[in-house]
């Protein structure tokens, strides 16, 4: 692998966003703009990785900074040629320098091997033929179709403005000439800014060789300054991912309908239903099925599960061949076990429940321990809170709970109890026993039901 600095440039205000949160931190698929270069960067191993930040300094390092990245500020920002100069002192000076755009999320790290490659004692310029190219520096080739300038928009003649191939922005070249070069830079020019790309013509004076390379796709390049922008680019990382997914063999109802804000780690034979949204880490094992309108976040799913329409899934693990939902919801701290039944409109919160047990619907478990063979009846709750501190509910194996069943916790249930319906049990239930809580029936005869009095 090459020697190499990386320097992402991310000080731009981002007016065009309308927005308080600094543009390289607005969300894509999950996590900031700028997150997802500095992914891209890692990827490569370099030996100094520098990011450059201006406008909403505090916020973006706050947000992303970690022990391999070193930070430059650029202030005032006088343009991307004074931006990679506040990175000289990070840099090796040996290596060669590959600069980034924080704005700039989806470039491949195959691209980039290939434009590193071409770097070596050159100066190398990833470029794109646009159909519109508006607003793009344009390449300048001689007749010989070597480039020799990089024009920029506002810079460029009318027959330079024809020009469809445009400067990516993104470039790799020897880090001493950098160096040497960005001393040089004028802001002569319509934005009063020094230009990285003066470096182009400066690279052609001194005959060193001056090599371009072209993304797979236009949308490696693509920047974002709208939210307009931010959508589009959504939807082709959203699109991007769902082909990964299917060529690894997840079956997907419609690939243009699921939302990945993470990592989705699938295995064989998985099936994914539309419009579920997957944020964090999950993982579906083998021959998972998902239903349509399903939020997972941060869980675990074991083999053969199926997760009916409409549930919620968060820092959560459910065991093999479990059945989950519709309209079911499993809160942070809930572990299931092996062939576990929960059910519509059951929430479930920091409790775990062993093998074969079911909460068919309408229920609320918090707090608990659950044992195996467990039957928890409609309407049951767990009392696990009394205003200042949680407490525990323990149902041992083969408890049979019955529907409308208030536990008010701390309590225990003995294994093989059975708590009749309408049970509000304040203290603890023995083992293979029935308990009943609930007031006497009696009828009252002659008792008239009250009438509206007519005004």
């Amino acid at each position: 692998m090459f020697h190499m600095n990386i320097v992402i440039l991310a000080a731009g205000q981002g007016k065009r966003m309308h927005s308080n949160l600094p543009k390289v931190l607005q969300p894509l698929a999950g996590k900031p703009l700028l997150a997802h270069v500095i992914d891209r960067a890692r990827a490569l191993s370099p030996q100094a990785l520098c990011v450059v930040y201006g406008h909403g300094g505090d916020a973006v390092r706050g947000a992303l900074d970690a022990p391999d990245l070193a930070w430059a500020l650029q202030e005032p920002q006088l343009g991307t040629g004074h931006a990679v100069r506040q990175a000289l002192p990070h840099l090796k000076s040996a290596a060669t320098t590959l600069v980034l755009y924080g704005d700039v999320p989806l470039i491949r790290t195959e691209t980039l091997k290939r434009l590193l490659h071409a770097a070596q004692g050159a100066l190398a310029v990833l470029t794109v033929e646009l159909a519109d190219a508006d607003g793009y520096g344009r390449i300048v080739r001689n007749a010989a179709g070597q480039l020799v300038r990089i024009v920029e928009q506002k810079d460029a003649t009318p027959e330079q403005r024809r020009i469809r191939e445009i400067n990516s922005g993104i470039m790799a070249m020897p880090t001493a000439r950098l160096a040497q070069w960005l001393t040089r830079l004028s802001n002569d020019n319509a934005q009063k800014e020094y230009y990285l790309t003066d470096i182009v013509a400066m690279a052609v004076q001194e005959g060193l060789p001056i090599r371009t390379e072209n993304p797979k796709d236009i949308w490696e390049v693509a920047g974002v300054n709208s939210k307009v922008q931010l959508a589009e680019l959504e939807r082709i990382a959203q699109r991007t991912t769902a082909d990964a997914l299917m060529e690894r063999g997840v079956r997907l109802a419609d690939p243009a309908r699921i939302d990945v804000r993470g990592e989705l780690v699938c295995g064989r034979d998985v099936f994914i239903d539309v419009n579920c949204v997957f944020e964090g880490r999950v993982e579906l094992a083998e021959a998972v099925e998902i239903g349509p309108n399903c939020v997972l976040k941060n869980a675990r799913i074991g083999a053969g599960t199926r997760i009916a329409a409409f549930t919620h899934i968060e820092d959560a693990g459910v065991g093999p061949d479990g059945r989950i939902g519709p309209f079911a919801r499993l809160r942070p701290g809930t572990e299931l076990a092996e062939d576990v039944h929960v059910g519509n409109f059951v929430e479930i919160k920091k409790s775990s429940i062993a093998a074969h047990s079911k909460a068919n619907h309408l229920a609320y478990l918090g707090d608990a321990t659950i044992g195996s063979r467990v039957n928890v009846g409609a309407g049951t709750i767990t009392c696990n809170y009394d205003g200042a501190n949680k407490f525990q509910t323990i149902i041992e194996d083969d408890a049979f709970i019955g529907s409308d069943t208030q536990l008010v916790a701390p309590v225990t249930v003995g294994r093989g109890a059975t708590l009749g319906a309408g049970t509000t049990l304040t203290r603890d239930a023995p083992p293979d026993t029935l308990t009943v809580s609930r007031a006497r029936q009696i009828a009252i005869a002659g008792w008239k039901r009250p009438v509206k009095t007519k005004k």
